[in-house]
């Protein structure tokens, strides 16, 4: 980055290290999934992505899910999952949510795998009685990041995929997340055997700079409007900084085999944390794949009450003063270390959770 900053640092147009990063990207990505159009941020790739499938499919109507987050911006907003969007609407209109299959917390009170993965089958009645049928596009986290990371159980993005086939949509996964080996895979999607007609990306593949972009098909992106010039491009997305960076990051995650990394480390984190599970009460679940992993904070394991606000809020402090810095500021504490992490390094971070939360959760009337 250093040698880009002395040359050239802003532009949208072809440089050197934008081809270079664009060719070794394209080595990557799910098979088909070659033509990268690259932006600054997660909400305008997402947005982004929602005009290209409005281009493609010449319908308007949109598709998320409870619990989804895809930026902050107005034209995402209405896809938020939570109650983040709270007193900022209007939303834009044709933006519809779905229960998502949080099995802990599945939201139809069934279990799995006796429901049949009856949230994806749900769709349907969303499609069927809250839309004018005019679906461009469902979205969808391969795994739930801001909700806590939540990970689906198998077959369940295969379905959506296929109710998106059944109404002429484009499937779009958001792997803002869980992409660039962050779940022990190289995307998120792959665990289910998916390839979706589109993805967004970002968070890693810029290593930490303002990197994102929409990765789709020659055939799907040569559609117009999506195709006129300037229609999908962004004034500083792919700049030469960001594409150094980017060349960067995957030449490291490639180079060191950070996807493989990322597995192994996080399936000794995740036997750990179900140990942390035996002993502790109030650890009602954990989760996770690769290094995305998730603890439910309960008072009750039985119902699955979440913990109060101000214990978990107790825990972070607990944690902070033990030099470990984890977000474990909610009941739905989310732990994503950085790819480079050692396992011995991970075990250390878990003995000062575990710590904390030995330290804490007795003053609560915990255990």
């Amino acid at each position: 980055m250093k040698r880009q900053v002395e040359r050239l640092t802003f532009g949208s147009f072809t440089t050197e290290v934008r081809a270079k990063f664009l060719e070794l990207l394209a080595t990557v990505t799910p098979p088909g999934l070659t033509r990268i159009q690259l932006f600054t941020g997660g909400a305008e790739a997402v947005e982004a992505a929602l005009r290209l499938a409005k281009a493609v499919t010449k319908k308007h109507e949109v598709l998320g899910f409870w619990g989804g987050f895809h930026g902050k911006t107005g034209g995402v907003l209405g896809l938020l999952g939570s109650d983040f969007k709270h007193h900022l609407g209007p939303f834009l209109p044709g933006q519809y949510l779905s229960p998502y299959a949080d099995c802990y917390r599945c939201p139809l009170k069934l279990r799995y795998p006796e429901c049949g993965i009856a949230c994806a089958e749900y769709l349907r009645d969303v499609i069927r009685h809250q839309t004018s049928g005019e679906i461009a596009a469902i979205i969808v986290e391969p795994m739930q990041g801001t909700a806590g990371n939540v990970v689906p159980p198998e077959g369940f993005l295969r379905a959506v995929q296929a109710l998106a086939r059944d109404h002429g949509a484009l499937l779009i996964t958001d792997e803002m997340i869980t992409g660039f080996g962050r779940t022990g895979s190289m995307w998120g999607s792959d665990h289910d055997g998916v390839v979706p007609d589109a993805m967004t990306v970002g968070k890693g593949m810029g290593g930490g700079f303002p990197l994102s972009g929409v990765i789709s098909t020659d055939a799907l992106t040569s559609t117009p409007p999506w195709s006129n010039p300037s229609a999908s491009s962004s004034s500083y997305g792919g700049n030469p900084l960001a594409a150094a960076a980017g060349l960067a990051s995957l030449e490291i995650i490639l180079g060191e085999d950070l996807v493989k990394n990322s597995a192994r480390v996080g399936a000794v984190m995740l036997a750990r944390l179900e140990q942390m599970k035996e002993r502790f009460r109030s650890v009602g679940e954990v989760r996770g794949k690769g290094l995305m992993l998730g603890i439910e904070l309960v008072r009750d394991r039985l119902t699955k009450e979440p913990v109060p606000k101000e214990v978990a809020q107790a825990l972070y402090q607990e944690c902070l003063r033990r030099g470990l810095v984890a977000m474990t500021y909610s009941p739905t504490i989310r732990i994503n270390p950085p790819l480079v992490i050692s396992e011995d390094t991970a075990l250390e971070g878990l003995g000062l959770l575990e710590e904390a939360l030995a330290a804490m959760l007795p003053r609560h009337g915990l255990d």
